[in-house]
């Protein structure tokens, strides 16, 4: 069986700490997988190796069959994995869209196109059910709503493998029903 992700014999120490000792994971395409542990367990830094935020000290990784050195998060991306982190990395004054986007702005000549950009970001929102005004200011959705523009903004860059780390942390307890069921 070829799996969308395979991770062997992760390790990974900092000063003092082993954080990973020979972590295997496999993950089928299609599949929600929830990585549970206590604090300092190392679940997140098992996916920031995956997501390109640090390298393994030993193991490998291989992405659909294929053997890979994940050195950067640009990398991870390349490869259709996005990471949507526990704090947002949002610009608050931006629109929904412009957030999205950034980066990655579609262009008519040297001018963004942020009629294009719209139209994207919300026929990415209906197909997948997340619900968003691409004309709202980040500043003033909820959390919730916040967490649905990052995940929006790996799918914005293909990305086929999502990773979330903690997502229900700062989540209400109806939003983290919506985020079940957007991930279904």
């Amino acid at each position: 069986m070829t799996f969308i992700i395979e991770m062997q014999g992760i390790t990974k120490s900092f000063p003092g700490v082993r954080a990973n000792d020979e972590i295997t994971l496999r993950v089928e395409k299609g599949s929600i997988h929830a990585l549970l542990g206590e604090n300092g367990a190392g679940k997140s830094t098992l996916m920031s190796i995956l997501s390109g935020l640090y390298q393994p000290d030993a193991g490998s990784i291989r992405v659909r069959g294929k053997t890979v050195a994940i050195t950067a998060p640009s990398v991870a991306h390349g490869l259709g994995i996005g990471m949507v982190h526990q704090h947002f990395q949002l610009v608050h004054s931006f629109t929904v869209a412009e957030n999205i986007i950034l980066g990655r702005e579609p262009r008519s000549g040297l001018v963004i196109d942020r009629d294009a950009a719209a139209r994207r970001v919300r026929a990415l929102s209906e197909t997948y059910g997340l619900q968003v005004d691409p004309q709202a200011r980040v500043e003033d959705i909820s959390v919730g709503m916040q967490q649905r523009v990052e995940i929006l903004k790996m799918l914005y860059r293909d990305a086929e493998i999502l990773i979330f780390d903690e997502p229900t942390a700062v989540l209400t307890p109806q939003e983290i029903q919506e985020l079940m069921g957007i991930m279904r």
